[in-house]
């Protein structure tokens, strides 16, 4: 069988299994300190209780304990008493003398336990003065508890008289201890397993909406732009939840997408229509001059000038859209820092007085301005202009170029006596292939794509550009620069 990797495995798998893993750890951490706490602390309850109850015993009987030639309590008139007095049921008492030699050992009764194998090691050290010495040893099969506590004539006195080993079973411990194992152990796999109930919820709740996010890629991929992904609290603008605002993300990026596959079959839709029609002219000047009209040298004549207008317009209009697929796929632009002014005197007036035919060309300057901008880029969007305004200014009438200066930016205006431009019409102005009046636009030769390269093009640069107009008092657009100095 094919074993799956772990990368191939559902989303929801994964953060399962990684939830119950961490949650394992997690449990099996806390469990083991507190059973090892839980432990440390049994150990030294039991401890305290034996010294706790051996103290007044062994206080009494050195008290009573006759004393050798050098005034010192001795313990082996008194070792057995001791002994037998430090014993119970649950505890037995040996008495070992300042060699460490037993003097006494406390049991008498089969149902008492069993003393511990003296371990020399510690109890070099009691009979040093260290107090707290406690360890557990196996004696038969029961785990003991060993205490030792030196002996002294008085509490804090340096000599040592012998030792009294306390030993007690810990079988009520170690099962309250194995008690405790298993309400861990239970406790832990009932926690698991709720953790897992509770994962496999979570994790479906929170990618149930990256599933419909899928299945809506799904359809848009079949083609069906108009899928949204429709989830509660999707329009709320306080929505904290991660996946909710994907999904609005989602959602706007597949608005923008529709509307720009939209616009696309517009504007191919828009450029076979401006396509056919000088081809459609075209053609038909040829069928009437293969049916007999070039015997007609003027007839002739006027067909071939028709046929060159339309070719011309087919010229500019394949240009226009190739400058439009340049700009939507980045223009690339050279900019270099130049006095308006000067410029427009020098590179771009005299060309544009040959565009300008018989209307008047008026220049308004604004004052120094120095523009960080593409030369080339910027004489483009100015002839686009100008060709507008020519197609729209009567003959004799003037056509003017101005502008004025900011701080941050130079505003400059092709402004032009025409007809003007209806309000209907003006939102729609720098959209490709728009003409107000498609009728006599396409008769001046203007294919509606204009305004969009120069909006695109001052976009590139970082300005804007606007269009002012009314009806019968003429057009204005504005557009924006970076200003180097004023």
């Amino acid at each position: 069988m094919k074993m799956i990797r772990w990368h191939e495995r559902s989303l929801r798998t994964r953060l399962t299994v990684l939830y119950v893993a961490l949650l394992t750890l997690l449990l099996s951490g806390l469990g083991v300190l507190f059973y090892f706490d839980m432990r440390t602390f049994l150990f030294s309850t039991t401890a305290v209780r034996l010294r706790a109850q051996a103290k007044p015993v062994i206080e009494r009987w050195l008290v009573e304990a006759p004393l050798d030639a050098a005034g010192v309590p001795s313990l082996h008139p008194i070792a057995e008493n001791l002994a037998r007095d430090l014993t119970s049921r649950d505890t037995t008492a040996l008495i070992l003398d300042s060699d460490a030699a037993l003097l006494a050992n406390g049991r008498r009764l089969p149902e008492e336990p069993l003393p511990a194998p003296v371990d020399p090691e510690r109890m070099a050290l009691a009979l040093a003065g260290e107090n707290e010495i406690t360890y557990t040893v196996m004696v038969g099969d029961q785990h003991t508890m060993v205490l030792l506590i030196p002996l002294r004539p008085q509490p804090g006195h340096p000599t040592i008289l012998g030792v009294a080993q306390l030993n007690t079973p810990l079988t009520v411990v170690d099962q309250l201890l194995w008690r405790e194992q298993r309400l861990i152990l239970v406790g832990s796999l009932l926690t698991i397993l709720l953790g897992v109930a509770g994962s496999f919820w979570l994790t479906s709740s929170a990618l149930r909406p990256l599933r419909r996010m899928t299945d809506a890629c799904r359809r848009i991929a079949a083609g069906d732009f108009s899928e949204r992904v429709n989830l509660p609290y999707l329009q709320s603008a306080e929505a904290k939840d991660e996946v909710i605002q994907l999904a609005g993300a989602f959602n706007d990026m597949i608005t923008r997408i529709e509307n720009t596959f939209a616009a696309q079959q517009r504007f191919i839709a828009d450029a076979a229509h401006e396509l056919r029609t000088p081809l459609t002219a075209i053609k038909g000047t040829l069928e009437v001059l293969l049916r007999g009209s070039q015997d007609d040298p003027a007839n002739a004549k006027r067909l071939l000038r028709a046929m060159y207008s339309e070719t011309e317009r087919l010229s500019r209009l394949a240009e226009q859209l190739l400058d439009l697929t340049r700009l939507q796929n980045g223009i690339i632009l050279h900019r270099t820092s130049f006095d308006l002014e000067r410029w427009l005197r020098e590179e771009f007036l005299p060309q544009a007085h040959l565009l300008t035919r018989d209307r008047r060309l008026e220049l308004q300057p604004g004052g120094a301005a120095v523009v960080n901008a593409d030369p080339d880029a910027l004489k483009q969007v100015l002839f686009n202009l100008l060709d507008n305004a020519v197609q729209h200014t009567a003959q004799g009438e003037a056509i003017q170029i101005g502008w004025e200066t900011t701080r941050a930016v130079v505003r400059v205006w092709v402004v032009d006596d025409g007809e003007g431009i209806p309000a209907e019409d003006l939102p729609h102005v720098f959209a490709p292939f728009y003409r107000g009046d498609r009728s006599r636009s396409r008769l001046r030769g203007g294919a509606g794509l204009g305004l969009t390269i120069v909006q695109g093009i001052v976009h590139a640069h970082g300005g804007q550009v606007h269009v002012a107009s009314a009806p019968g008092k003429g057009t204005q657009v504005t557009f924006t620069l970076e200003c180097v100095q004023s």
